[in-house]
C-alpha cells in the first residue's frame, strides 16, 4: 500500500478506492477513523494504516429535513428527508455517516442497534465526482 500522510486528504482518496480506512496507534493500538496523526489515547505519533471490514450496527439517528448545501445537491432537502446516524464499526471506532435502507416517513422502523454495511455513493459528474461513505440497512433484516 502506498505511503500516505494520515489525514482528511488520503481518507477521501481511500473512499474514492471504495476502502474504508482508519489509523491505528502502533504505541498503544487505538483506531481512529476518520484517521489522524497523533493518537489522543497516548499521544504517540508513530500511525499505521488499517481496512475496516464495513460492518457496522447503529448507535444513534435522526431523520434530517433541512439538509445542508452538499445533501440538497443531491436531491435531499424538505420533501425528500434522509436519515443521519452515528454508527459503531465492528473494529470499534464510531462514525457518522447517511443511513439507507430505511423510509425516513417511518423513522420507527429503524431501530438502535440495527446492523449496516458500508456503502461508497457517488455523487456528482466527472471531474467534480466525490465517493461518499454512507451504511445500509442490511438486508437480511
Amino acid at each position: 500500500m502506498p505511503e500516505r500522510e494520515f489525514n482528511n486528504e488520503s481518507f477521501q482518496t481511500f473512499l474514492s478506492e471504495h476502502k474504508l480506512m482508519g489509523s491505528r496507534c502502533l504505541t498503544c493500538g487505538t483506531l481512529f477513523v476518520p484517521p489522524r496523526p497523533l493518537c489522543s489515547n497516548c499521544f504517540g505519533e508513530t500511525m499505521t494504516w488499517v481496512e475496516m471490514g464495513g460492518r457496522a450496527e447503529l448507535r444513534a439517528f435522526t431523520v434530517v429535513h433541512i439538509a445542508p448545501s452538499a445533501m440538497i445537491e443531491a436531491g435531499y432537502g424538505r420533501e425528500n428527508p434522509y436519515f443521519s446516524g452515528i454508527v459503531k464499526l465492528d473494529e470499534g471506532p464510531s462514525i457518522s455517516a447517511q443511513i439507507l435502507g430505511a423510509d425516513p416517513a417511518h423513522p420507527e422502523q429503524l431501530k438502535i442497534g440495527t446492523p449496516l454495511s458500508a456503502v461508497f455513493v457517488e455523487r456528482g459528474e466527472g471531474e467534480e465526482s466525490k465517493s461518499f461513505l454512507t451504511f445500509e440497512v442490511q438486508s437480511d433484516q
